[in-house]
């Protein structure tokens, strides 16, 4: 799945603004910003629960546990 199509997934811009808790005036444009440029790492890693291991439902927006080597 590609950053924009993970955005259009949680409903767009202005839904993900909002589902990550972010008020500030520009935070949809950001967002938006990123449909184009892709999802910065640093977001990916600070909100898991949203853009790793996300399957689309809103029930398991949770990341994946890690599977330890040997263990499947």
């Amino acid at each position: 799945m590609t950053d924009a199509q993970l955005i259009a997934a949680h409903g767009g811009p202005a839904k993900l603004a909002r589902k990550l808790g972010w008020t500030e005036a520009r935070a949809v444009q950001r967002i938006n910003n990123w449909r184009v440029r892709g999802i910065p790492a640093a977001v990916k890693l600070a909100h898991p629960q949203f853009f790793l291991h996300w399957d689309g439902s809103e029930a398991n927006a949770v990341p994946a546990p890690a599977q330890e080597p040997g263990h499947a």
